[in-house]
Protein backbone atom coordinates (compact mmCIF):
# COMPACT_ATOMS: atom_id res chain seq x y z
CA UNK A 1 0.00 0.00 0.00
CA UNK A 2 1.33 3.44 -0.97
CA UNK A 3 0.37 6.59 0.91
CA UNK A 4 1.60 10.17 1.24
CA UNK A 5 3.44 10.96 4.45
CA UNK A 6 4.53 14.41 5.60
CA UNK A 7 8.25 14.75 6.27
CA UNK A 8 9.36 15.87 9.70
CA UNK A 9 11.55 18.46 7.97
CA UNK A 10 11.94 19.53 4.33
CA UNK A 11 14.20 17.35 2.19
CA UNK A 12 17.43 19.16 1.28
CA UNK A 13 18.06 16.60 -1.47
CA UNK A 14 14.69 17.24 -3.14
CA UNK A 15 15.21 21.00 -3.00
CA UNK A 16 18.22 20.53 -5.28
CA UNK A 17 16.96 17.57 -7.28
CA UNK A 18 13.45 18.87 -7.96
CA UNK A 19 14.34 21.23 -10.87
CA UNK A 20 16.65 18.64 -12.44
CA UNK A 21 14.03 15.91 -12.09
CA UNK A 22 11.35 18.22 -13.53
CA UNK A 23 13.51 19.01 -16.56
CA UNK A 24 14.21 15.29 -17.10
CA UNK A 25 10.51 14.40 -16.91
CA UNK A 26 9.69 17.26 -19.27
CA UNK A 27 12.20 15.97 -21.82
CA UNK A 28 10.70 12.48 -21.58
CA UNK A 29 7.22 13.93 -22.05
CA UNK A 30 8.55 15.95 -24.99
CA UNK A 31 9.83 12.81 -26.69
CA UNK A 32 6.39 11.21 -26.35
CA UNK A 33 4.66 14.39 -27.54
CA UNK A 34 6.86 14.86 -30.61
CA UNK A 35 6.49 11.20 -31.54
CA UNK A 36 2.71 11.54 -31.28
CA UNK A 37 2.66 14.37 -33.84
CA UNK A 38 4.99 12.50 -36.19
CA UNK A 39 8.21 14.38 -35.49
CA UNK A 40 11.59 12.89 -34.63
CA UNK A 41 12.09 13.35 -30.86
CA UNK A 42 15.87 13.48 -31.24
CA UNK A 43 15.72 16.13 -33.94
CA UNK A 44 13.05 18.14 -32.11
CA UNK A 45 15.00 18.23 -28.84
CA UNK A 46 18.16 19.15 -30.75
CA UNK A 47 16.36 22.07 -32.40
CA UNK A 48 14.81 23.14 -29.09
CA UNK A 49 17.85 22.91 -26.84
CA UNK A 50 21.06 22.69 -28.88
CA UNK A 51 20.51 24.67 -32.08
CA UNK A 52 19.82 27.97 -30.23
CA UNK A 53 23.42 27.87 -28.97
CA UNK A 54 24.97 26.82 -32.28
CA UNK A 55 26.38 30.21 -33.30
CA UNK A 56 27.15 33.63 -31.87
CA UNK A 57 24.10 35.33 -33.40
CA UNK A 58 21.69 32.84 -31.83
CA UNK A 59 23.47 33.17 -28.50
CA UNK A 60 23.00 36.93 -28.75
CA UNK A 61 19.30 36.46 -29.42
CA UNK A 62 19.13 34.17 -26.41
CA UNK A 63 20.46 37.01 -24.22
CA UNK A 64 17.89 39.38 -25.76
CA UNK A 65 15.08 37.05 -24.65
CA UNK A 66 16.73 36.33 -21.32
CA UNK A 67 16.62 39.98 -20.21
CA UNK A 68 12.86 40.48 -19.74
CA UNK A 69 12.44 36.96 -18.37
CA UNK A 70 15.04 37.58 -15.68
CA UNK A 71 13.76 41.04 -14.75
CA UNK A 72 10.24 39.72 -14.21
CA UNK A 73 11.42 36.54 -12.45
CA UNK A 74 13.54 38.39 -9.87
CA UNK A 75 10.57 40.50 -8.82
CA UNK A 76 8.26 37.50 -8.73
CA UNK A 77 10.77 35.57 -6.61
CA UNK A 78 10.58 38.18 -3.87
CA UNK A 79 6.78 38.30 -4.09
CA UNK A 80 6.44 34.55 -3.77
CA UNK A 81 8.93 34.40 -0.91
CA UNK A 82 6.59 36.80 0.89
CA UNK A 83 3.49 34.75 -0.04
CA UNK A 84 2.23 37.49 -2.36
CA UNK A 85 0.98 35.50 -5.35
CA UNK A 86 1.56 38.05 -8.07
CA UNK A 87 0.54 36.63 -11.46
CA UNK A 88 0.56 40.08 -13.03
CA UNK A 89 4.11 40.44 -14.34
CA UNK A 90 2.78 40.30 -17.90
CA UNK A 91 0.44 43.22 -17.34
CA UNK A 92 3.09 45.19 -15.47
CA UNK A 93 5.50 44.59 -18.36
CA UNK A 94 2.93 45.83 -20.87
CA UNK A 95 2.16 48.87 -18.70
CA UNK A 96 5.87 49.68 -18.59
CA UNK A 97 6.12 49.35 -22.35
CA UNK A 98 3.11 51.62 -22.84
CA UNK A 99 4.14 54.29 -20.35
CA UNK A 100 7.74 54.35 -21.51
CA UNK A 101 6.74 54.48 -25.17
CA UNK A 102 4.48 57.49 -24.56
CA UNK A 103 7.46 59.39 -23.12
CA UNK A 104 9.78 58.16 -25.89
CA UNK A 105 7.37 59.53 -28.50
CA UNK A 106 7.27 62.85 -26.61
CA UNK A 107 11.06 63.09 -27.07
CA UNK A 108 11.01 61.90 -30.68
CA UNK A 109 12.14 65.29 -32.01
CA UNK A 110 14.30 66.18 -29.02
CA UNK A 111 18.07 65.92 -28.63
CA UNK A 112 17.89 66.01 -24.84
CA UNK A 113 20.34 63.78 -22.99
CA UNK A 114 17.56 63.11 -20.46
CA UNK A 115 15.32 61.44 -23.06
CA UNK A 116 16.44 57.86 -22.40
CA UNK A 117 16.56 58.13 -18.58
CA UNK A 118 13.10 59.74 -18.56
CA UNK A 119 11.75 57.03 -20.85
CA UNK A 120 13.11 54.25 -18.65
CA UNK A 121 11.84 55.98 -15.52
CA UNK A 122 8.37 56.29 -17.06
CA UNK A 123 8.37 52.56 -17.79
CA UNK A 124 9.43 51.72 -14.23
CA UNK A 125 6.79 53.98 -12.69
CA UNK A 126 4.10 52.60 -14.99
CA UNK A 127 4.92 49.05 -13.93
CA UNK A 128 4.85 50.08 -10.26
CA UNK A 129 1.47 51.77 -10.66
CA UNK A 130 0.06 48.69 -12.38
CA UNK A 131 1.28 46.53 -9.48
CA UNK A 132 -0.01 49.02 -6.92
CA UNK A 133 -3.66 48.73 -7.92
CA UNK A 134 -4.16 45.01 -7.17
CA UNK A 135 -1.97 45.40 -4.08
CA UNK A 136 -4.29 48.13 -2.77
CA UNK A 137 -7.33 45.95 -3.46
CA UNK A 138 -5.69 43.04 -1.66
CA UNK A 139 -4.69 44.98 1.45
CA UNK A 140 -7.76 47.23 1.65
CA UNK A 141 -10.54 44.84 0.66
CA UNK A 142 -8.84 41.43 0.96
CA UNK A 143 -9.45 40.69 -2.72
CA UNK A 144 -7.84 37.62 -4.28
CA UNK A 145 -4.44 38.77 -5.55
CA UNK A 146 -4.17 35.94 -8.08
CA UNK A 147 -7.45 36.89 -9.75
CA UNK A 148 -6.93 40.64 -9.70
CA UNK A 149 -3.40 40.48 -11.11
CA UNK A 150 -4.57 38.15 -13.89
CA UNK A 151 -7.44 40.51 -14.76
CA UNK A 152 -5.09 43.48 -14.80
CA UNK A 153 -2.96 41.60 -17.35
CA UNK A 154 -5.85 41.70 -19.82
CA UNK A 155 -6.66 45.31 -19.02
CA UNK A 156 -3.05 46.28 -19.77
CA UNK A 157 -3.07 44.28 -23.01
CA UNK A 158 -6.21 45.91 -24.37
CA UNK A 159 -5.13 49.33 -23.18
CA UNK A 160 -1.91 48.89 -25.17
CA UNK A 161 -3.86 47.67 -28.23
CA UNK A 162 -6.14 50.71 -27.96
CA UNK A 163 -3.11 53.02 -27.74
CA UNK A 164 -1.40 51.65 -30.87
CA UNK A 165 -4.69 51.87 -32.77
CA UNK A 166 -5.39 55.34 -31.44
CA UNK A 167 -3.35 58.09 -29.77
CA UNK A 168 0.08 56.48 -30.17
CA UNK A 169 -0.37 55.18 -33.72
CA UNK A 170 2.14 56.45 -36.24
CA UNK A 171 0.29 59.01 -38.42
CA UNK A 172 2.57 58.06 -41.31
CA UNK A 173 2.36 54.31 -40.67
CA UNK A 174 -0.28 53.58 -43.37
CA UNK A 175 -2.79 52.60 -40.72
CA UNK A 176 -0.72 49.80 -39.16
CA UNK A 177 -1.24 49.45 -35.38
CA UNK A 178 2.21 50.60 -34.27
CA UNK A 179 3.87 53.75 -33.06
CA UNK A 180 6.47 55.75 -34.91
CA UNK A 181 10.04 54.54 -34.64
CA UNK A 182 11.78 56.01 -31.61
CA UNK A 183 14.63 58.45 -32.04
CA UNK A 184 18.17 57.27 -31.43
CA UNK A 185 18.47 59.21 -28.16
CA UNK A 186 15.68 57.09 -26.61
CA UNK A 187 17.09 53.71 -27.69
CA UNK A 188 19.17 51.50 -25.42
CA UNK A 189 22.75 51.21 -26.67
CA UNK A 190 23.79 47.92 -28.28
CA UNK A 191 26.64 46.28 -26.39
CA UNK A 192 28.20 44.30 -29.24
CA UNK A 193 28.33 44.99 -32.94
CA UNK A 194 26.53 42.58 -35.28
CA UNK A 195 24.19 41.56 -32.46
CA UNK A 196 21.07 42.89 -30.77
CA UNK A 197 22.35 42.50 -27.21
CA UNK A 198 21.51 45.78 -25.51
CA UNK A 199 21.85 47.43 -22.13
CA UNK A 200 18.69 45.70 -20.90
CA UNK A 201 20.61 42.48 -20.19
CA UNK A 202 22.89 44.46 -17.86
CA UNK A 203 19.83 45.79 -16.03
CA UNK A 204 18.56 42.22 -15.69
CA UNK A 205 21.82 40.85 -14.27
CA UNK A 206 22.12 43.77 -11.86
CA UNK A 207 18.55 43.14 -10.71
CA UNK A 208 19.45 39.53 -9.93
CA UNK A 209 22.37 40.65 -7.77
CA UNK A 210 20.26 43.31 -6.05
CA UNK A 211 17.50 40.78 -5.39
CA UNK A 212 20.02 38.34 -3.92
CA UNK A 213 21.53 41.08 -1.73
CA UNK A 214 18.11 42.14 -0.43
CA UNK A 215 17.03 38.59 0.39
CA UNK A 216 20.31 37.32 1.82
CA UNK A 217 22.13 40.30 3.29
CA UNK A 218 19.55 42.73 4.63
CA UNK A 219 17.11 42.87 7.51
CA UNK A 220 14.35 43.52 4.98
CA UNK A 221 15.17 40.24 3.25
CA UNK A 222 15.05 38.45 6.59
CA UNK A 223 11.59 39.90 7.21
CA UNK A 224 10.44 38.77 3.77
CA UNK A 225 11.66 35.23 4.36
CA UNK A 226 10.11 35.02 7.83
CA UNK A 227 6.83 36.52 6.67
CA UNK A 228 6.60 34.01 3.84
CA UNK A 229 7.53 31.04 6.00
CA UNK A 230 5.37 31.82 9.04
CA UNK A 231 3.12 34.88 8.89
CA UNK A 232 1.87 34.67 12.52
CA UNK A 233 5.45 34.48 13.78
CA UNK A 234 6.40 37.47 11.65
CA UNK A 235 3.51 39.51 13.03
CA UNK A 236 4.44 38.45 16.58
CA UNK A 237 7.99 39.70 15.90
CA UNK A 238 6.56 43.07 14.91
CA UNK A 239 7.08 42.81 11.16
CA UNK A 240 4.58 44.84 9.15
CA UNK A 241 2.78 42.62 6.66
CA UNK A 242 1.34 45.60 4.76
CA UNK A 243 4.73 47.26 4.44
CA UNK A 244 6.38 44.08 3.16
CA UNK A 245 3.52 43.43 0.73
CA UNK A 246 3.81 46.92 -0.73
CA UNK A 247 7.59 46.69 -1.01
CA UNK A 248 7.74 43.35 -2.82
CA UNK A 249 4.86 44.16 -5.16
CA UNK A 250 6.22 47.59 -6.10
CA UNK A 251 9.69 46.09 -6.58
CA UNK A 252 8.23 43.41 -8.89
CA UNK A 253 6.21 46.01 -10.78
CA UNK A 254 9.25 48.23 -11.22
CA UNK A 255 11.34 45.39 -12.67
CA UNK A 256 8.51 44.20 -14.95
CA UNK A 257 7.96 47.78 -16.12
CA UNK A 258 11.69 48.09 -16.82
CA UNK A 259 11.48 44.85 -18.81
CA UNK A 260 8.66 46.27 -20.92
CA UNK A 261 10.28 49.61 -21.66
CA UNK A 262 13.60 47.85 -22.36
CA UNK A 263 11.85 45.83 -25.06
CA UNK A 264 10.39 48.87 -26.80
CA UNK A 265 13.59 50.93 -26.51
CA UNK A 266 15.80 47.92 -27.25
CA UNK A 267 15.24 45.27 -29.91
CA UNK A 268 11.84 46.56 -31.11
CA UNK A 269 12.46 50.31 -31.26
CA UNK A 270 8.77 51.21 -31.22
CA UNK A 271 5.50 50.24 -29.54
CA UNK A 272 3.71 47.32 -31.21
CA UNK A 273 0.81 45.11 -30.02
CA UNK A 274 2.98 42.01 -29.59
CA UNK A 275 5.59 43.57 -27.30
CA UNK A 276 5.70 40.39 -25.24
CA UNK A 277 5.27 36.78 -26.37
CA UNK A 278 4.29 35.95 -22.79
CA UNK A 279 7.46 36.84 -20.90
CA UNK A 280 5.51 37.71 -17.75
CA UNK A 281 3.84 34.30 -17.63
CA UNK A 282 7.02 32.40 -18.46
CA UNK A 283 8.79 34.32 -15.70
CA UNK A 284 6.65 32.38 -13.21
CA UNK A 285 8.30 29.19 -14.46
CA UNK A 286 11.71 30.89 -14.33
CA UNK A 287 11.14 31.98 -10.72
CA UNK A 288 10.17 28.49 -9.59
CA UNK A 289 12.86 26.79 -11.63
CA UNK A 290 15.36 29.11 -9.93
CA UNK A 291 14.01 28.01 -6.52
CA UNK A 292 12.63 31.53 -5.85
CA UNK A 293 16.23 32.74 -5.57
CA UNK A 294 17.31 35.75 -7.66
CA UNK A 295 20.67 34.19 -8.57
CA UNK A 296 19.03 30.86 -9.38
CA UNK A 297 16.67 32.78 -11.64
CA UNK A 298 19.64 33.76 -13.82
CA UNK A 299 20.33 30.14 -14.78
CA UNK A 300 16.62 29.41 -15.13
CA UNK A 301 16.20 32.44 -17.40
CA UNK A 302 18.97 31.16 -19.65
CA UNK A 303 17.19 27.81 -19.96
CA UNK A 304 13.81 29.41 -20.69
CA UNK A 305 15.36 31.80 -23.22
CA UNK A 306 16.87 28.80 -25.01
CA UNK A 307 13.38 27.25 -25.13
CA UNK A 308 12.00 30.46 -26.64
CA UNK A 309 14.73 30.44 -29.28
CA UNK A 310 14.30 26.73 -29.88
CA UNK A 311 10.54 27.17 -30.22
CA UNK A 312 11.03 29.71 -33.00
CA UNK A 313 13.50 27.40 -34.77
CA UNK A 314 11.19 24.40 -34.33
CA UNK A 315 8.38 26.26 -36.10
CA UNK A 316 10.66 27.28 -38.97
CA UNK A 317 12.69 24.12 -39.47
CA UNK A 318 10.26 21.37 -38.46
CA UNK A 319 6.83 22.94 -38.75
CA UNK A 320 6.02 22.27 -35.09
CA UNK A 321 3.01 24.39 -34.02
CA UNK A 322 3.66 27.13 -31.50
CA UNK A 323 0.98 25.58 -29.26
CA UNK A 324 3.15 22.48 -28.86
CA UNK A 325 6.09 24.58 -27.73
CA UNK A 326 3.88 26.45 -25.26
CA UNK A 327 2.62 23.12 -23.95
CA UNK A 328 6.23 22.04 -23.47
CA UNK A 329 6.81 25.08 -21.22
CA UNK A 330 3.57 24.49 -19.30
CA UNK A 331 4.43 20.85 -18.68
CA UNK A 332 7.77 21.96 -17.24
CA UNK A 333 5.95 24.03 -14.60
CA UNK A 334 3.57 21.14 -13.89
CA UNK A 335 6.40 18.69 -13.28
CA UNK A 336 8.30 21.27 -11.23
CA UNK A 337 5.34 21.81 -8.90
CA UNK A 338 4.77 18.04 -8.71
CA UNK A 339 8.40 17.40 -7.79
CA UNK A 340 8.32 20.25 -5.25
CA UNK A 341 5.50 18.42 -3.49
CA UNK A 342 8.03 15.83 -2.37
CA UNK A 343 10.19 18.43 -0.62
CA UNK A 344 7.75 18.35 2.30
CA UNK A 345 6.17 14.94 1.63
CA UNK A 346 7.27 11.46 0.71
CA UNK A 347 5.80 8.17 -0.42
CA UNK A 348 5.41 5.62 2.35
CA UNK A 349 5.09 1.92 1.53
CA UNK A 350 3.20 -0.16 4.07
CA UNK A 351 1.96 -3.74 4.20
CA UNK A 352 -1.83 -3.96 4.45
CA UNK A 353 -2.95 -6.79 6.65
CA UNK A 354 -5.33 -9.24 5.06
CA UNK A 355 -8.07 -11.11 6.90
Amino acid sequence: MIRIQARTEPSSLMKVASPLLAITLTLIFGCILFSAIGKSPTQALHVLLIAPLADSYNIGEMFVKMGPLLLCAVGLSLCYRANMWNIGAEGQLLAGALGGSAVALYFIDSESSFALPMTLLAGIISGMLWAAMPTFLKLKYNSNLILTTIMFNYIALYLLIWAVHGPLRDPEGFGFPESALFSDNTLLPVLFESSRIHLGIVFALISGVIGWFILSKTHLGFQIRVFGADEPAARYAGFSGKKLSWLVMLFAGALAGLAGVSETTGPIGQLVPNVSPGYGYSAIIVAYLGRLHPLGAILAAVFMAVLYMGGDLAQIEMGIPVAVVSMFQGVLLFFLLACDFFINNRLAFTNQATN
